[in-house]
């Protein structure tokens, strides 16, 4: 631990909302390192760390210039320029250079180019903490654009006093993305491949093996997820070498910002509500079924998606079960952008289903609010689902998951099934059409006794998802990797 009285935490990671934001990655930067900052201000300096995006300088928030500082290559050397700014009460730090590419998208798409974007950005963040000469204590990077970062401590930096009491979590949000294509820009910049013999051949240069491999700490986000990329199924490869390495891992479920999704102050929908005010939000249903152009009548369930139409999210269940339900009373919208195969499919079946179905397809945050307060059921068929924070929305605002029994899933969700009384929603194991028709028929068959119904909402509002709960864990976390 550094001489100051403050444990020092930096916080890498490739987005953080507001600033830079395409998935649920930017929510839990934009949130945790706030939260536990809040809740130990006295006893934890944390500070986050991400490059500085063109869309970042579109926005042109206010940022001081530190300073500029060298970073070494194997063909001579670039200079990185350190900005700061306030994110929610956190030092943020953006990082800008040649290597991390200027005016770069937050992702090319393209594993080569991202590869030399991060592995840059991963070396350049830890290069900004010896300018600025703020030792660090916890290291917490995410996923494997700052995965380099950790591998560089035991790598590149192995004899380096001013990092030799660093300790560091790599947390993961979603293992499919590994880093691949990255072991040029690796070569570039020094790495050895790592030498871990746990880890397959493929993984000896690749971004997100070679941080688990040496962190301290793994964590991912929720014990669902934890459990299962231990297995073939989700492990991506990797699940041997987690389970030889299970006393390093565990999972920690992610929170939601209950600020800015809250039915009884949403500045998004006509009718603020409340457990206790339930009755408007069917004014909200019915304002929205106007809107979309749906029959306006609140007994007729309004099942909602909010979500990238993404393969992974199991929308083709969806389509492929909600025909065979078509002789019963239900009402669909789908707000989202993605896979333009899915798009298509999305149109498609409002062409099909003209008075039952609606498909929005855009990004919309002040429509997937209405979206949220409106729909009575919330469809989240997950092939996989790493924490998700869709569901949990919908719960706070009273909007009952049908989703897969899938990681976070599984662990924010309590099933009808298995407890009437305690139930938030319905959750259904199979990757099948099947498990998503039977489970919805049932929700469906719920929805039309009231009493069980509110009771079902009641106990989905009152569930709490804030950050202090995920911040505590992560704080525990942090307090002893500094003891050791």
């Amino acid at each position: 631990m550094s001489t100051a009285e403050k444990l020092h935490v930096l916080f890498a990671s490739s987005e953080a909302e507001p600033l830079a934001k395409v998935g649920g990655l930017g929510d839990v930067a934009g949130a945790l390192p706030a939260e536990i900052n809040r809740i130990a201000e006295d006893h934890v300096d944390i500070r986050l760390i991400i490059p500085f995006h063109a869309v970042i300088k579109e926005k042109n928030p206010p940022v001081g210039l530190i300073g500029s500082f060298p970073i070494k290559t194997k063909t001579g050397q670039s200079i990185c320029d350190l900005y700061v700014t306030d994110l929610d009460g956190v030092i943020t730090y953006l990082l800008d250079s040649d290597g991390i590419n200027h005016n770069s998208p937050i992702y090319y798409g393209d594993a080569t180019l991202d590869g030399r974007k991060y592995a840059h950005f991963s070396l350049a963040l830890l290069e900004a903490m010896r300018f600025i000469d703020w030792p660090i204590d916890v290291l917490h990077a995410n996923d494997w654009h700052t995965a380099l970062a950790v591998y560089a401590l035991k790598d590149l930096y192995k004899n380096d006093p001013f990092f030799s009491q660093t300790k560091t979590i790599l947390t993961i949000h979603n293992l499919p993305y590994n880093g691949y294509g990255a072991d040029a820009a690796m070569t570039d910049l020094g790495f050895s491949p790592c030498s871990d013999p746990d880890l397959p051949d493929w993984a000896r240069l690749t971004p997100l093996p070679v941080g688990l491999a040496t962190a301290d700490r793994i964590i991912a986000v929720s014990p669902g997820y934890a459990e299962e990329i231990l297995t073939p199924d989700y492990g991506c490869g990797l699940d041997g070498y987690l389970r030889l390495h299970l006393d390093k891992l565990s999972g920690i479920v992610n929170g939601i910002d209950l600020e800015k999704w809250n039915p009884e102050t949403d500045v998004y929908i006509g009718h603020p509500y409340s457990i206790d005010r339930l009755h408007n939000k069917q004014l909200n249903k019915l304002d929205f079924q106007r809107e979309i152009g749906l029959e306006m009548n609140p007994e007729i369930p309004m099942l909602t998606v909010v979500s990238r139409l993404d393969f992974q999210k199991g929308l083709g269940l969806i389509f492929d079960a909600l025909p065979d339900l078509a002789d019963q009373a239900w009402q669909l919208v789908i707000l989202g952008t993605g896979a333009k195969e899915l798009e298509q499919r999305a149109q498609e079946f409002a062409a099909a289903f003209p008075d039952k179905v609606v498909s929005i397809l855009k990004y919309d945050n002040a429509l997937s609010h209405k979206l949220y307060a409106s729909g009575d059921i919330f469809l989240m068929p997950s092939l996989y689902e790493p924490c998700g924070l869709s569901q949990m929305i919908a719960m706070r605002y009273g909007n009952i998951p049908v989703a897969r029994a899938t990681g976070g899933l599984k662990n924010t969700i309590i099933d009808f099934h298995a407890s009437p009384e305690r139930a938030t929603g319905f959750l259904f194991e199979e990757k099948t059409t099947e498990g998503l028709k039977t489970t919805l028929e049932m929700a469906l068959n719920v929805f039309k006794n009231k009493q069980i119904w509110y009771r079902l909402q009641r106990n989905a509002m009152s569930m709490d998802f804030s950050w202090k709960q995920s911040a505590l864990q992560y704080l525990q976390i942090y307090q002893e990797l500094s003891q050791i």
